[in-house]
């Protein structure tokens, strides 16, 4: 199968606006009522379906939460990109365009990548309009802060809670659509099927979580937006709904699933506790703008340390490891998200992690620093320019509050320990993935009709994502991409008329997830959902996780292949079809989740390299760094469904060529 991403000809610059110019749109007003359907509303769903309402589709909008403000966008902390150049330190279009290339070391294809980069500045203002509080300078403006991967700051953000006030600004405007008629909302719905009529994506399956009935909708065009698949590790940043099931099942019933061994691990978050942890706390990258991470320079200090015998504030300053601004003093703590996990684990193998769980793995940012900058300029800044030491603390501690209160609040309240007087003890752990459906340039599946947006796509953020990019991406598929392709590829469907749910496509669609359901709930299993998901978990994170190898990849492939026979054979699902019941939920996602791991293991046994979040141990330069084979894997695996058994899927690539960026080593130092 050759891949086409659909560009068309012409510089980079101007294929974005040739293509729009040369869409077949038509008029809202003038048309046949048509039927759009959107799975999923977090910032790319919620938006999209926005959007599509607004120019006159009967958009029917579907999220299993209890309301699109609980979608897991919601969680986002840090804050969006845009190339605005608000603090004319040299940003552009192109250098936003070229960080996200390199950051996501050279594995994302390049035209899509640059028309994210194009829509990001109307983003902001899109925003802006709807009310978003972005923080402000003292004079007005929009303020900006930097992220990692970037010399520039050009993340916009809302105090410690981007995602939520941006979420409330698509619901804002989903809502508007609404209350005119023109978006039905599905909340308590989850979508188990795809339906397929002559080859085009026609409807879904859905699952009234409520009542447990089964229901069919019918569209002309289906949008999937449900996030990503982080929560195949059992713990993750993902809230626990999280899931895969909207976008495997769409690549069950043909559509390729990319690159699916990148995952990003996010290096600043709470470390595991224990052993019945059911879900990890993301702290946001912001902190690093602010923060220094390190470790002991002593191993014995690290063991004193872990065993209660030594707090961090003794430490005199030359007895830490400020290791990110040792290794990489080009961009100290602001490296890329998947280089400063991988320094952080470095460490803590090593012997000098700090926290006293069942691994010793973690390490600190430590804000004493900034209290003490940041407290003087505020002394100097009234005047004060001889102040006491407790004045210069007071002053920068209130700086910190200002700016990240409510992530130390949330630090406090779940670690019992003050982040302004000892500093936070953070470790990567899950958070994104790279990773999805394939999609061409209209954001379009293998299957027409079927289309993907998000962090449920693969298609911008290569082998790594810069922090500040999903929201970015979330809102540029929603609000400036999807509205013109899936337009254009509905101008031909104005004849078509209404989507029957009667036909044979949707009764064989019903039947087969009934049968599913039955066979969950008739098992007479011994083991609860939960015990089969941690067990992958641990597989996925011990041996397709952080450092990954070929005998540990071979292994993976073999266990979860076992594991899922055994799932089958003797997980227990009490209760009914016909009622609320979160444990069934959980084990159709599980089900998935199963297929997807092996999946994951496979993809990242082929790639024979390491680049960004996928790091093998056989492939990496005498430094440790990731070692790229440009010759052999400058494409995007594409894989597709077979049958039950996932070993069987097909691989196919998509060349990724560059025309205005030069591959080259990934350089942080």
């Amino acid at each position: 199968m050759k891949l086409d991403s659909k560009i068309p000809e012409g510089p980079i610059a101007e294929k974005w606006t040739n293509h729009k110019n040369h869409l077949k749109l038509v008029a809202p007003n003038n048309r046949p009522k048509i039927d759009v359907i959107v799975v999923g509303t977090g910032l790319a769903g919620a938006s999209a379906a926005a959007s599509l309402g607004e120019m006159g589709y009967n958009v029917k909008a579907f999220c299993f939460q209890d309301s699109p403000r609980r979608a897991h966008s919601i969680a986002a902390q840090g804050g969006i990109n845009a190339a605005k150049n608000y603090q004319n330190d040299g940003d552009s279009t192109y250098r936003l365009f070229y960080d996200t290339i390199k950051g996501g070391d050279y594995r994302a294809r390049e035209a899509n990548v640059h028309r994210l980069a194009e829509v990001s500045a109307n983003i902001i203002d899109q925003c802006v309009a709807q009310g978003v509080p972005f923080a402000r300078e003292y004079g007005g403006m929009l303020d900006n802060r930097s992220f990692g991967g970037t010399q520039v700051q050009r993340t916009f953000y809302a105090a410690g809670q981007t995602g939520q006030q941006l979420l409330l600004g698509a619901y804002s405007a989903l809502s508007r659509q609404i209350g005119l008629g023109r978006v039905q909302m599905f909340n308590r719905h989850e979508m188990l099927d795809l339906v397929k009529v002559d080859g085009k994506a026609r409807g879904i399956i859905a699952r009234n979580l409520v009542t447990g009935e089964l229901e069919r909708h019918s569209a002309h065009a289906v949008i999937i937006a449900s996030g990503g698949y982080g929560n195949v590790y059992f713990l993750s940043t993902n809230a626990m709904g999280s899931n895969v099931t909207a976008a495997w099942k769409v690549h069950k019933r043909g559509a390729l699933f990319a690159n699916p061994c990148f995952v990003q691990i996010h290096p600043t978050c709470i470390p595991v506790h224990g052993v019945n942890q059911s879900k990890l706390t993301l702290m946001s990258e912001s902190l690093r703008n602010s923060g220094r991470i390190w470790v002991p320079k002593k191993k014995e200090d690290a063991e004193a340390i872990r065993a209660g015998k030594l707090k961090p504030t003794q430490l005199k300053e030359e007895e830490r490891d400020y290791f990110l601004e040792r290794r990489y003093p080009a961009f100290g703590n602001l490296v890329p998200r998947d280089v400063a996990s991988r320094a952080a684990k470095e460490r803590c193998d090593e012997g000098f992690g700090i926290e006293a769980n069942d691994t010793n793995e973690g390490v600190y940012l430590d804000f004493s620093t900034e209290i003490q900058n940041k407290g003087k300029q505020a002394a100097y800044a009234q005047g004060n320019h001889n102040p006491s030491a407790e004045e210069v603390t007071k002053l920068g501690k209130k700086w910190l509050e200002e700016k990240y209160g409510n992530l130390f609040a949330m630090y406090e309240k779940i670690t019992d320990e003050n982040p302004y007087e000892t500093p936070m003890k953070i470790y990567p752990a899950v958070h994104y993935t790279m990773g999805g459906v394939w999609v061409d340039y209209n954001l379009q599946s293998t299957i027409p009709g079927c289309f993907v947006a998000g962090e449920a796509n693969f298609s911008d953020h290569g082998a790594n994502r810069l922090g500040a990019s999903a929201l970015m991406q979330g809102l540029a598929d929603g609000y400036f991409v999807l509205p013109y392709t899936v337009s254009n590829y509905l101008a031909d469907e104005i004849r078509t008329g209404k989507i029957s749910t009667d036909s044979p496509e949707f009764t064989e669609a019903e039947d087969s997830v009934r049968a599913s359901i039955n066979k969950f709930l008739g098992n007479n299993g011994t083991k609860s959902v939960d015990h089969f998901h941690k067990r992958l978990g641990l597989i996925m994170w011990n041996k397709v996780g952080m450092a990954r190898n070929e005998k540990g990849l071979k292994e993976a492939i073999d266990e979860i292949a076992a594991l899922k026979d055994e799932f089958y054979k003797d997980v227990y699902v009490p209760g009914s079809a016909d009622e609320l019941n979160p444990e069934l939920e959980k084990a159709l996602r599980v089900a998935d989740f199963m297929d997807l791991g092996q999946l994951m293991a496979m993809d990242a046994l082929q790639r024979k390299e390491s680049c960004g979040g996928h790091f093998r141990e056989e492939y990496q330069d005498s430094e440790g760094e990731t070692l790229r084979d440009d010759d052999n894997f400058a494409f995007v695996s594409a894989w597709e469904y077979m049958g039950y058994d996932i070993s069987k899927e097909a691989l196919h690539k998509e060349e990724l060529k560059y025309e205005f960026i030069k591959i080259a080593a990934r350089n942080y130092k």
